[in-house]
């Protein structure tokens, strides 16, 4: 059962392991169902990290809905709740989440699911960040995006009627954070999986540094 007493829930974004449908950048030199099964494989390593600290709650949010039998494992497994997705690009699909999400918690991380970088260090420098003057947490990355972003208040103007997938992606967030007057503050650098050389990348980790 999920712990309501928390204030704080990581909005877990993923898509189901579908062949075709999840990191397609990677095929070739994987196959479809190759590629879908790392995603299952990154997918399943953030939500050990998280169910591990026990200090947040945990919602995945699913695409393209929420009936794949491995969510319903992951709900199973990781004490989870499971919501859909909900818009047309990934911008309204993330504030419809974290702006549902805050109905119930008073501050919330939106995460994707394919970010081994990640430890519970970033996790908690966000939460402990909310709890001061920050207004806005994001853990930049390094193909000019970012893998995580945190706050205690909905803000459309971050997130609709903008461009997504492209290299100035963090630059134009952080713009719009100064423009709304919000005092940021930001995690290391972050990489994720998109690309076969990411991957490789995510081979040679050492698996305790999830923890």
């Amino acid at each position: 059962m999920i712990n309501k007493s928390l204030d704080t829930a990581v909005l877990i974004f993923c898509k189901a392991p579908i062949a075709g449908y999840v990191k397609t950048r990677l095929t070739p030199p994987l196959s479809s169902q190759q590629a879908a099964t790392i995603h299952r494989e990154l997918t399943i390593r953030l939500l050990s990290l998280l169910a591990a600290l026990d200090a947040y709650a945990l919602q995945l949010w699913c695409s393209p809905d929420t009936h794949h039998p491995f969510f319903k494992h992951c709900q199973q497994h990781y004490n989870l709740s499971l919501h859909q997705q909900h818009g047309d690009d990934l911008g309204v699909r993330m504030h419809h989440a974290i702006e549902t999400a805050l109905t119930t918690f008073p501050k919330v991380l939106l995460v994707g699911c394919d970010c081994p970088s990640l430890t519970h260090v970033d996790f908690e420098f966000a939460r402990q960040a909310l709890q001061t003057q920050k207004d806005i947490v994001l853990a930049p990355a390094e193909d000019g995006g970012y893998v995580m972003i945190a706050m205690k208040k909905p803000y459309p103007e971050i997130f609709l009627n903008k461009t997504w997938g492209h290299q100035q992606v963090l630059d134009k967030t952080r713009q719009s954070i100064q423009q709304l007057g919000l005092n940021l503050t930001e995690t290391r650098v972050q990489w994720d999986v998109d690309t076969f050389d990411d991957l490789q990348r995510f081979f040679k980790i050492d698996k305790t540094e999830i923890v």
